[in-house]
């Protein structure tokens, strides 16, 4: 249980941090705006404060997952990681359209000349170096806890963080070999990516919602532990669902139904801490049938 305390604390801090970060973008662009008055930086500031609600949104989900199981929900409260990682999947898919429609009509247009003024520069600098951490803090935390709100969101911020990066140096393609329409392409390229990766987040969550298995491998390893635990004498009727980032498992073992009943306890208790160990993420239910030696 400590254990899947700490991947909740992890969820936490990563959606607490992406909350930050979008705050702060949207502060210093809100000053960059009053400082060029450029549409460039109205768009980006715009583009920010929807940042900061789907971070504010996925934020409540990872508190309200975190809850403990009660009366009303016995198994707990994270499949609300898989409706807030739907939700985000369908708007990251959303917004890559929008990309995608207005990178081939300014290539339609034959491409559009990039300029920025020195603040609005500094402030795009400190929008890609604060978006980078959190995207690299999200990533670490995202592979620890399994949360797929974590990796929604961090999808959404790398959609963010490629396309300022792109506009960087396509600016600077543009002042140096006069390619303007350079920036319109990275703009399809980051497109197609944050489609993809929406696509896996939000076929993972539906998943998830329609209580599919868990991982194959995660199957296989419990079975090979149950198979080479001493005492169980067979196993059968594995069962797995995903809900946010737990799994829960059901295992039926089959032992010597003359022992005593502290004796099966011990190795259904030992067996259930073996799985436990392998996999902190699960939430593990070992069932005890009786077979008799011939």
């Amino acid at each position: 249980m400590s254990e899947n305390r700490s991947q909740m604390r992890l969820n936490i801090s990563a959606g607490l941090a992406s909350v930050l970060v979008a705050g702060v973008l949207v502060g210093l662009k809100l000053w960059a705006l009053g400082q060029t008055g450029a549409l460039s930086v109205a768009a980006s500031l715009a583009d920010s404060g929807m940042d900061l609600m789907v971070s504010l949104g996925a934020m409540a989900a990872l508190i309200y997952a975190a809850k403990p199981a009660d009366e009303d929900h016995a198994f707990g409260h994270t499949s609300a990681e898989d409706l807030a990682a739907l939700g985000q999947a369908l708007f990251i898919l959303i917004s890559a359209g929008v990309i995608a429609v207005a990178a081939v009509m300014r290539l339609l247009e034959g491409g559009t000349s990039l300029e920025s003024e020195g603040p609005g520069m500094l402030v795009m600098g400190l929008s890609i170096a604060l978006t980078l951490g959190l995207v690299i803090w999200q990533g670490r935390v995202a592979r620890r806890t399994g949360s797929k709100v974590v990796a929604a969101d961090r999808l959404h911020y790398l959609g963010d963080l490629l396309p300022n990066i792109g506009a960087l140096l396509s600016l600077w393609a543009s002042r140096t070999f006069g390619m303007e329409t350079i920036d319109s392409v990275v703009a399809l390229g980051a497109a197609a990516m944050l489609a993809l990766g929406a696509l896996r987040i939000g076929k993972g969550a539906f998943d998830a919602l329609m209580d599919r298995g868990a991982d194959p491998t995660l199957v296989a390893g419990v079975a090979e532990l149950a198979g080479n635990w001493p005492g169980v004498m067979g196993f059968h009727d594995i069962k797995t669902r995903m809900a946010g980032s737990r799994v829960f498992v059901q295992i039926h073992i089959e032992l010597d139904g003359d022992q005593t009943l502290r004796q099966a306890h011990d190795i259904g208790a030992g067996l259930r801490r073996a799985i436990l160990a392998r996999y902190p993420q699960a939430d593990v239910i070992v069932h005890k049938d009786v077979v008799r030696e011939t």
